[in-house]
């Protein structure tokens, strides 16, 4: 599959074990990684890294090397469930924080066209992005502003 706003192909990641089941050396209770994913939440850890980190780290020193093997819920749903979800997703809010430096460095760079045209890709993701949450994870009424993803960003 080619990438958006270039002509070449992506680099193809790796891919998860064909498995439906835990692993045995992997026991641990439901409640203790439903209680570390909301505790990482709460330090301010999206769900990507939450769930690194229980891959690294585990749950009292046994990792967890799928959260959805092992809970049958998703990072995300498990954050749902326990009112910790974030307010925006995490592919919307980590665009948003891009093009919030990126509008920082063109402020002080004016003359580095390189990053402008990031920065018109990266804005021009985020309105689609936008389109495909309005409604369902965002408001209906949301339009991406610089001025609005700061403030979103700064709470």
């Amino acid at each position: 599959m080619a990438r958006m706003h270039t002509r070449r192909r992506g680099s193809s990641g790796s891919d998860k074990p064909a498995t439906d089941e835990n692993p045995e050396w992997s026991d641990v209770d439901v409640e203790e990684i439903e209680s570390r994913v909301v505790e990482l939440a709460e330090q301010g850890h999206d769900p990507s890294v939450i769930g690194i980190k229980l891959r690294d780290e585990g749950v009292k020193g046994v990792p967890v090397p799928d959260v959805k093997l092992a809970t049958d819920k998703k990072i995300t749903e498990i954050l749902e469930e326990h009112d910790a979800a974030s307010d925006l997703p995490e592919d919307l809010r980590s665009l948003m924080a891009r093009a919030i430096r990126l509008r920082k460095h063109m402020a002080e760079n004016g003359q580095d066209h390189q990053n402008k045209r990031a920065l018109q890709n990266t804005e021009a993701k985020i309105r689609r992005l936008a389109d495909y949450y309005r409604g369902d994870e965002i408001d209906e009424e949301f339009s991406y502003t610089y001025e609005n993803a700061a403030e979103l960003l700064e709470e």
